[in-house]
């Protein structure tokens, strides 16, 4: 019965050998339950996030085992690889709305475990034979219910992590094979994608805990020269924090006036540019206030892949200040994009 918490991963720096690979999501993590007609979708948080997704229930409800338990990943696809941004989109407290949606952006689930299957729990089982029941109950799914392909051949692992990344996928977890399902634990293991860029760093805000850098705001210049918000960057310790607010207050603004992202609290300016502090149902009632900085210092962040080629898609890491480069030198231009891969390709491939 829900809620249950899903089984999480570390991240590690190689793929390790001798394991059960797949690929990496990129999509809300979802545990599954049937039983009849009932179907819920669990969230990591254990928050239901079935109103959202009322295509999956009923595809669900047609395509997986009467009484049941997965773990997977919901995910939309737009033009052969995942869109992230669409998904974000799927979660609105608007009913009607989010039928619109469903209709326009039909959602996917990827099964990857089976935790349960008729009268039986799975959690203590050996993932080798959850996985080879998994593949029985699923045998004859068709979209938008997907078998997540897995392989235990290193080699083929190895290329699956330079190849989907072009779909949208994030990288390749490894999972011992002996290994029982635990909940919220970190027993598995990730390996995600790491590039490098130089950003422009223009402001920073507090930290929830006091007048400390939470997060610096990163930009960079487009092809039109306009400095546009890209992420942030936020993993410091608390000693590193006050470090960094003594040594950027020679670059502090006593006001946004003049500065390229002047206008973040209208509204209407986030519908031409990215800006610092756009309103979403995530921020809800947060304080999205930040300190502005001249644009003049650069900082090299590593970051895993973009979302739409135009951000970060999660929070870059701070490796080091840049002081040989020019602001005007951070573009877009310096960012690898890698090749296109058919997200089809991938969910037709058991491995």
């Amino acid at each position: 019965m829900p809620p249950v918490k899903p089984m999480l991963a570390k991240p590690v720096a190689k793929i390790p050998p001798g394991m059960h690979y797949e690929a990496k999501w990129d999509g809300f993590r979802s545990i599954v339950f049937r039983d009849s007609t009932e179907v819920e979708l669990g969230s990591r948080t254990g928050k239901p996030l079935t109103r959202y997704f009322p295509e999956l229930v009923a595809a669900l409800r047609e395509r997986v085992p009467r009484r049941c338990v997965l773990d997977g990943e919901i995910v939309i696809a737009r033009e052969g690889r995942l869109d992230f941004d669409a998904l974000t989109e799927r979660i609105h407290p608007a009913d009607s709305r989010v039928r619109t949606l469903a209709e326009r952006t039909p959602a996917s689930f990827v099964a990857f475990d089976l935790l349960a299957l008729d009268d039986e729990s799975l959690l203590d089982v050996p993932l080798t034979d959850r996985r080879a029941l998994l593949d029985r109950a699923l045998a004859e799914t068709t979209a938008p219910v997907h078998l997540a392909p897995a392989t235990t051949d290193l080699a083929v692992a190895e290329r699956w992590f330079e190849q989907y990344e072009g779909a949208g996928l994030d990288g390749i977890v490894a999972k011992p094979l002996d290994l029982h399902y635990r909940q919220d634990e970190r027993a598995m293991f990730k390996v995600k994608h790491e590039r490098t860029a130089d950003v422009v760093v223009a402001g920073y805000r507090f930290h929830k805990s006091g007048p400390v850098v939470g997060s610096l705001l990163l930009g960079l210049y487009d092809d039109r020269g306009a400095l546009q918000h890209v992420g942030v960057s936020a993993a410091f310790s608390m000693k590193k924090r006050a470090e960094l607010v003594e040594e950027l207050e020679p670059l502090r603004m006593d006001d946004v006036a003049g500065h390229p992202w002047a206008a973040w609290s209208d509204a209407t300016a986030h519908e031409s540019a990215r800006l610092p502090g756009a309103p979403s149902r995530w921020s809800g009632r947060k304080d999205l206030s930040w300190v502005p900085l001249r644009p003049e210092r650069v900082a090299e962040v590593a970051y895993d892949h973009l979302e739409n080629g135009q951000r970060f898609r999660h929070t870059a890491r701070f490796r080091r200040w840049r002081p040989d480069r020019t602001p005007e030198s951070c573009t877009y231009a310096q960012l690898e994009e890698p090749v296109r891969y058919d997200l089809a390709e991938v969910l037709g491939s058991r491995g």
